[in-house]
Formats: structure tokens, C-alpha cells, sequence
């Protein structure tokens, strides 16, 4: 792992000392699971369930936080088998599913939900023509339930097509009431009112958090980065881990730590794990 600082280090250093009372916060795509063109076929790291049950039997807690669909993410993380393992060690794992709306916890096995945002079904009855008008027709539209998800990645030019899109999306959510969350080549149109830095908030203070690690990989694990930013400056110990690739990382400049894709924050829970063992 490289240490963006020699701050970043020392915080480490810290979290090691306070491992019992830390919660670790994990983002799913980019972080868990490498990226990939089909959504549908993101499926966690090989060697992640391991490592994950390994780490739970250190820290206070194992949270995973993402913008898929809770059941999408247990089905392709293996959830449900990873939470036998990390209860069959007396801890418990945490799912947080589009941006905190979805709860699922290892003890308690069924998804909370909430009911689709409305303006939801108009919009996405509307985005065809706005996809046209951005000669981006072909791009993939992901209907999660609760959000709609637009993803350019599988077009010939990805890049281009999702700067086209950023405005006409925005202008088309803000008419229904609806928020977008950018990520890597992708849009998401979601309800206003929740995001990670909630799910942290809601961890740190549900579990009385001693310190809090957090693990992303772009723009919309920055109000989770924030939110753990803002628990440091209350006194907890902290690390924010930036899992970079070859594509630009919007959480570089905040992390204390940078490592390559979902094989480093894997290599970097395994250092922590036998660190606080």
C-alpha cells in the first residue's frame, strides 16, 4: 500500500491500536469487485469472503456500502454465505444497498426497503428521447428499483458520451425532483436525501465507533469520505483508502492511502488483519 502522507501512515498506525472499536467500510464495485461492462457480471473478488471473515474477528464491524440494489449485491458478493461465516464467528455483516436506502444485516436476513422515489417511472418513460438527443441511444440503462442507472461504458466512445449526457440528465431528474450521482462512466438518478456519508454517520454513532475505515473508488463514495473526515475531526481514529485504477480517481487527493484496484484493498485488509491479530 502507499501512504499519501507521512500522516497517513501514523493514522494507520492508530486504527492498528484501536482495531476492536473500528468499523470497516467497503464500496462494492471498483473496491470488492473489479470493473467490468456488464453490471450484471461484477462479482466480488475470489478471495474476498475469506479475507472479509478474517478481518470481522478483529475490527468492531464489516460493512458493505454500495449504490447496487441489496439483493443485486448479495447475489454477486455472495453475501449470504460470507454472513454465515463472519456469525459463525460471533460478528455480525452490514449491507447498505443503493446509497443506504437498503438494509440487510447477517443477523436479520431480509432487505428493508423503501418505496420507489416518485418522478422515478415519468423520468425513466422520458429518457429515451434525452439519450437521442446525446446520440448516446445505445447506452445501458440499469433500472435498480429505486434509482435508474445509465451507463456509457459499453459505447465507442464512453467518455464522450457521458459529458454529453451529464446536463440533459441533470436538467431531466431536476425536473421530476430527482438527484444524479456520477460515477465512473455512469449516471445515476436517485431520490434526494441519502447517500454514504449517512450510512457512515448512522454506523459510527448505531455502533459507538471508536474509529472508522473507509475504502472507495469514485465520486460516489465521497460523502462517505467526508463523513469520516468529519468523525476524525471529532477526535476518532480514521483511515480513507482510495482504491485507484487506470481511470482518473476522484478520491486521490483526500485519501491516506492509495492502492491498485480490489486486489490492494484486499492485500491492505489482510496487513490489517494480521496487524491487529
Amino acid at each position: 500500500m502507499d501512504f499519501t502522507s507521512a500522516d497517513g501512515e501514523q493514522r494507520y498506525a492508530d486504527l492498528v491500536a484501536h482495531a476492536e472499536s473500528v468499523i470497516v467500510g467497503l464500496d462494492f464495485d471498483g473496491t470488492l469487485a473489479p470493473i467490468v461492462d456488464d453490471p450484471g457480471s461484477a462479482h466480488i473478488h475470489p478471495e474476498a469472503p475469506e479475507v472479509l471473515t478474517d478481518l470481522a474477528e478483529v475490527v468492531r464491524a464489516v460493512a458493505v456500502v454500495t449504490g447496487r440494489p441489496a439483493r443485486q449485491a448479495l447475489a454477486l458478493g455472495g453475501l449470504d454465505e460470507v454472513g454465515d461465516a463472519i456469525g459463525g464467528r460471533g460478528r455480525e455483516l452490514y449491507l447498505f444497498g443503493q446509497y443506504g436506502n437498503e438494509r440487510w444485516t447477517s443477523t436479520n436476513r431480509r432487505v428493508i426497503t423503501p418505496r420507489p422515489p416518485a418522478g422515478l417511472a415519468t423520468f425513466e418513460r422520458e429518457l429515451p428521447r434525452v439519450l437521442r438527443g446525446a446520440d448516446a441511444a445505445e447506452a445501458f440503462v440499469e433500472d435498480k428499483g429505486l434509482a435508474v442507472a445509465v451507463h456509457t461504458r459499453r459505447l465507442d466512445d464512453p467518455d464522450g458520451a457521458f459529458e454529453r449526457l451529464v446536463k440533459p440528465i441533470g436538467d431531466l431528474a431536476e425536473r421530476h425532483g430527482l438527484t444524479v450521482e456520477p460515477g465512473r462512466q455512469v449516471l445515476e438518478v436517485r431520490s434526494h436525501g441519502m447517500h454514504k456519508g449517512l450510512v457512515v454517520e448512522y454506523l459510527a454513532e448505531h455502533l459507538e465507533a471508536g474509529g472508522f475505515l473507509f475504502a472507495g473508488d469514485d465520486l460516489g463514495d465521497l460523502e462517505a469520505f467526508e463523513a469520516v473526515l468529519d468523525l476524525r475531526s471529532r477526535g476518532l481514529s480514521t483511515l480513507l483508502v482510495c482504491s485507484a485504477s487506470r481511470e482518473q480517481s476522484a478520491l486521490r487527493d483526500l485519501a491516506d492511502v492509495v492502492v491498485a484496484g480490489p486486489d490492494g484493498v484486499l492485500d491492505l485488509l489482510r496487513q490489517l488483519t494480521r496487524d491487529a491479530a
